[in-house]
């Protein structure tokens, strides 16, 4: 199977710096594994009035309102079928935020031909679902921004309206003066303004999976059939 962001991106993958496309190249065909370690310079939150959405995000692993500077996380993607015959890629955050506090922060991501594009289920249960539109800057460094999102929870099924939603914007980098990915993320809304972000640094090991198996932790408790 071709990787997701190799699908997502055409010709512009191989522009991506060689540590980016090992990196998001993590597919069942490679049957590798990439798990990053490393530490947010800074996690950031917006105003209290963002608080009751952080902190309800925050019980099925979307987005939480704890904040801090040198915070230990590592992130981990693994690839494996999904229950619809759908290649799944899991980005499973995991932020040590205090001392014997953990948040995290889930997202598994499938390639839509339908929609042309990156889906992103957010959260445990995949209760949002993300188009994602991707690109390439001159450095090598791949961006990633959040578009349509869509809620289904049993029967219902909806378009989330963006006067209520987040626009998350993320740049990855590879910083070859100190041998590091870097990560940029901010998420706003047009109406109540900053919401969340982070910025950090991490280093990456591969995984094979054909000797260890995807964890089940990685994986959502609940799958959505749905683009």
């Amino acid at each position: 199977m071709t990787a997701i962001f190799r699908r997502a991106l055409g010709a512009d993958f191989e522009r991506l710096h060689p540590e980016l496309q090992k990196r998001f190249g993590v597919s069942m065909a490679t049957t590798t594994a990439c798990v990053g370690t490393g530490v947010m310079d800074r996690i950031w939150r917006g105003g209290r009035h963002v608080l009751p959405f952080l902190r309800l995000g925050a019980g099925r692993h979307i987005l939480f309102p704890d904040t801090g500077t040198d915070i230990p996380f590592t992130i981990e993607n693994y690839a494996y079928l999904d229950r619809f015959g759908r290649e799944t890629v899991t980005f499973v955050r995991t932020f040590d935020v205090a001392a014997g506090r953990r948040r995290r922060f889930d997202a598994t991501m499938v390639y839509s031909a339908a929609r042309g594009g990156i889906v992103d289920y957010l959260g445990t249960h995949q209760h949002l679902a993300v188009d994602l539109s991707v690109r390439v800057d001159k450095t090598g460094g791949l961006h990633i921004r959040s578009g349509d999102q869509r809620f289904t929870e049993g029967l219902l099924r909806c378009r989330v309206p963006a006067a209520i939603s987040g626009t998350a914007e993320l740049h990855e980098w590879y910083d070859d003066a100190i041998g590091r990915l870097r990560i940029h993320v901010n998420v706003t809304n047009k109406r109540y303004g900053p919401i969340f972000g982070y910025d950090g640094s991490f280093t990456t090991r591969y995984v094979d999976t054909t000797l260890a198996p995807v964890p089940a932790a990685v994986r959502p408790l609940r799958e959505n059939p749905y683009d």
